[in-house]
């Protein structure tokens, strides 16, 4: 059975099964061999064009297995034939650190503080804290509880918000009695058609004052344009690891605006992250061998 992996680690930790011929391909124009024959595929964990082009070439496709959660950049080029597997779990811990650590940063005005040290210049003034505030989370699905998990010893209220409502979850129809509640919004939905440009003019003018929106989703998730607008009005603040264009080029109104701190789409790429990539792989591939059903298995739209 032939197996496609993105690289060297990867491969290693596959060696030992039998049943695998596993070969590396980086997502180049050089390859490995002839794509017809692959069965399982791993994509980089950063998709390049030829990661996906390569796949209207993989015509024994079984497995199209992805390191990340997000399925948008890969969805529409999935085979006949084969089953699409996200990455579901792989990040929580370190998109969840993230999620907590841009709050917390936000919140205690860490950006500020290291403006003024760069500048040799003592900035005492009050800040906010963490503590008996409300925080709403949107897109309460693996992610989201982790996020969960390590916000409530900071003495917060998580209020959460899903696709689909069950017990203890609101549905996406009550965000705008929801978001005037919450001093902190946080945004991990899937990115689909019905979350590109959820969050627009509309839904931030239903934020209350000071509020802080934080979004570890996709850019396209949220307007702009909105909020640079209300940012430059100085209404509300925003720490933003992904943006809409991303990467974000020099020059754009974004970097300048008032109240945002900006991470270039860092949040799952950690250590943590790449060894659960690893382990869920060599399960996934386990699981398929063994003629087992599989995990994280993508169907529809998401």
């Amino acid at each position: 059975m032939k197996v496609w992996v993105p690289d060297k680690e990867m491969a290693e930790a596959l060696a030992d099964l039998a049943a695998a011929e596993v070969d590396v391909y980086p997502g180049a124009d050089a390859l490995p061999g002839d794509p017809a024959e692959v069965e399982f595929y791993v994509p980089p964990f950063v998709p390049t064009p030829q990661s996906r082009a390569i796949l209207a070439r993989m015509s024994g496709l079984k497995v199209l297995q992805l390191q990340v959660a997000g399925v948008d950049a890969f969805l529409p080029h999935v085979p006949p034939g084969a089953v699409l597997c996200n990455g579901r779990g792989v990040h929580d811990a370190s998109t969840a650190e993230w999620t907590v650590g841009a709050i917390l940063a936000a919140q205690h005005d860490f950006p500020r503080f290291a403006d003024a040290q760069r500048e040799g210049r003592w900035d005492w003034h009050m800040t906010d804290a963490l503590a008996d505030r409300t925080v709403l989370i949107v897109g309460y699905g693996s992610v989201g509880a982790a996020i969960e998990r390590r916000l409530l010893p900071f003495e917060t209220e998580v209020v959460r918000v899903a696709r689909t409502a069950r017990d203890g979850v609101h549905p996406v129809g009550a965000l705008p009695e929801l978001l005037p509640e919450a001093d902190v919004v946080v945004l991990i939905v899937p990115f689909t058609e019905e979350t590109t440009g959820l969050v627009d003019a509309g839904f931030l003018a239903r934020m209350k004052d000071g509020a802080l929106l934080v979004n570890a989703a996709r850019g396209a998730v949220v307007d702009t344009g909105a909020l640079v607008a209300e940012l430059s009005q100085g209404r509300l603040r925003a720490v933003l690891d992904v943006t809409d264009p991303e990467p974000l080029p020099a020059g754009h109104p974004l970097w300048s605006a008032p109240g945002v701190f900006i991470t270039p789409h860092v949040g799952g790429s950690t250590p943590a992250s790449r060894r659960r990539a690893v382990a869920l792989v060599r399960r996934q591939l386990e699981r398929y061998v063994r003629g087992e059903t599989l995990q994280n298995v993508i169907t529809g739209a998401y």
